[in-house]
C-alpha cells in the first residue's frame, strides 16, 4: 500500500484502495456485498445467463464505488486519481523503487 494509503500495488500497477475512513462495520458490509456480487458473476457465467451476469457486474460496480475503489476519489486534497497507472511512472516512483523485490509485485 502506498504511504498515503490511496493505492495498493499489484504487479507494479496502482489500484485505488478502499476508503480508510469508512467505519469497520460499514466496510465489512460493503466487502460482503462485493464478494456476493462476484459470486453472482461466476454463477451467471456458468449458467450462460447474460442478463444475470450484467446485473451482477452492476452490483460489483456499486459495491466498489461505495468502498471508494471506483467513482469519485475519497481524498479531498485535489490530487489526481492515478488508478491503473504503473507505479514506476507515477509520483510514487521513488517509493516504489525502494521496495524490496518481493513487495514490488
Amino acid at each position: 500500500m502506498t504511504p498515503d494509503q490511496r493505492y495498493i500495488v499489484v504487479r507494479g500497477r496502482l489500484w485505488r484502495a478502499a476508503n480508510p475512513h469508512l467505519d469497520e462495520a460499514q466496510r465489512a458490509d460493503l466487502v460482503q456485498q462485493l464478494m456476493q456480487a462476484r459470486r453472482a458473476v461466476k454463477t451467471a457465467r456458468a449458467a450462460s445467463d447474460p442478463d444475470a451476469e450484467d446485473a451482477a457486474h452492476r452490483a460489483v460496480d456499486r459495491a466498489k464505488i461505495a468502498l471508494g475503489e471506483r467513482g469519485p476519489v475519497w481524498w479531498q486534497d485535489g490530487a489526481p486519481d492515478l488508478n491503473r497507472t504503473m507505479a514506476r511512472n507515477s509520483p510514487y516512483a521513488d517509493w516504489f523503487a525502494d521496495l524490496p523485490p518481493e513487495d514490488a509485485d
